[in-house]
C-alpha cells in the first residue's frame, strides 16, 4: 500500500481513499459519541451552520471546540462526553481541524475518520477495501501535529502488517504540543482525562466512515469483522 501523509492545505487533488486523523480531540470525541449510542454525526462547515442545524433539529446535539457557548450542548472533550446518553441521537460536530479535514476530502470514494481509539478497526477496513493508495490527512498544526502523524503512521503500519507495537507512536503523541496544552489547561473545554482517553488504543471496535448524504457530510460507525485464522492480514 502506498501511504501519503498530507496536511489539509497540501491536498491538491481528491484522493481515492482518505483517512482523516484528529487524535486530540475531534475523532476521539466522535468515537466516544458512537460509543455512547449516537446514530450519526453531521460534520458542520462552520459554527453558524452547526447552530442552524441545531435550530432546525432541536433534538440534535451540537458540540464545538473551546468553552461552552450559547446554542451548543457540549464541547469537544471525550472526558466530558463519556457520561452522556446519546442513544439514537444525531450529533452535529464542528472543530478547528478534524471536521475541516474530513470536509476537504468529501469527494473521495472512501473517507475514514480516525484516532488511536479506532486504529485497528480502521486498519482492518483498509485491508478489506484493498486500496493500493491511501492518503492520510494530518489535520492538526497545518499537517505538523505529531500526535496525528504518529497515529496515521501507526494505522498505516497496521494496515500492511501485523504485530506493530503502538508504544513508540503513543509516546510521540503523549509528548506532542497538543497533549501538553491539554494537560496544562491552555485549551478550553477540557477534562483532566482527555489526553489519556485520546491515547487509548483500540478502545472501540468500529471504524468511522464519512459520506455525503444530501447536503450534509455524515459520519457513521462501521463494524468490520476481525480477520479469521485463514484470512489475510
Amino acid at each position: 500500500m502506498d501511504a501519503r501523509f498530507l496536511g489539509i492545505a497540501d491536498l491538491v487533488e481528491v484522493p481515492s481513499v482518505a483517512v482523516v486523523v484528529d487524535v486530540m480531540r475531534a475523532f476521539t470525541v466522535a468515537a466516544w459519541a458512537f460509543g455512547r449510542g449516537a446514530e450519526k454525526i453531521v460534520l458542520a462547515e462552520s459554527l453558524d451552520e452547526a447552530l442552524a442545524l441545531k435550530a432546525s433539529h432541536p433534538d440534535w446535539v451540537a458540540l464545538k471546540d473551546g468553552p461552552h457557548a450559547p446554542g451548543f450542548d457540549m464541547v469537544n472533550s471525550p472526558g466530558l462526553l463519556r457520561s452522556a446518553d446519546l442513544g439514537g441521537r444525531t450529533v452535529v460536530q464542528k472543530t478547528t481541524a478534524g471536521t475541516v479535514g474530513a470536509l476537504a476530502v468529501k469527494d473521495a470514494s472512501l473517507v475514514l475518520c480516525a484516532g488511536f481509539v479506532v486504529a485497528e478497526a480502521t486498519a482492518r477496513l483498509l485491508r478489506t477495501h484493498g486500496s493500493d493508495s491511501v492518503t492520510f490527512v494530518v489535520t492538526g498544526e497545518e499537517g505538523q501535529a505529531d500526535e496525528d502523524l504518529a497515529c496515521a503512521q501507526y494505522i498505516a503500519r497496521r494496515t500492511t502488517g501485523a504485530g506493530t507495537d503502538p508504544a513508540e507512536f503513543l509516546r510521540r503523541a503523549a509528548e506532542s504540543r497538543a497533549a501538553a496544552e491539554l494537560a496544562a489547561g491552555v485549551r478550553q473545554g477540557v477534562h483532566p482525562d482527555d489526553v489519556a482517553l485520546c491515547l487509548e488504543v483500540d478502545r472501540f471496535p468500529f471504524a468511522m466512515a464519512a459520506a455525503v448524504e444530501g447536503p450534509l457530510m455524515v459520519l457513521r460507525p462501521c463494524v468490520v469483522p476481525p480477520a479469521t485464522e485463514n484470512a489475510p492480514i
